[in-house]
């Protein structure tokens, strides 16, 4: 398994040579977020499409 450092620096290198800060930065936070959700599933901290539309709907009340 990679460590973060390595996979951010594979990250960065896998983008085109013209890429600006922002874009490595919008990359990194988009891995992010990834890596937080597929952690949260992991741990079962998630709602069921159901539970989703219930709060939607108690929301719009």
């Amino acid at each position: 398994m990679l460590t973060t450092k390595e996979a951010v620096i594979s990250l960065v290198k896998k983008l085109p040579e013209n890429s600006t800060l922002e874009d490595i930065m919008e990359h990194l936070y988009v891995k992010q977020k990834i890596l937080k959700g597929q952690k949260q599933l992991e741990t079962g901290q998630f709602y069921t499409h159901e539970e989703a539309k219930e709060i939607m709907e108690e929301w719009l009340k």
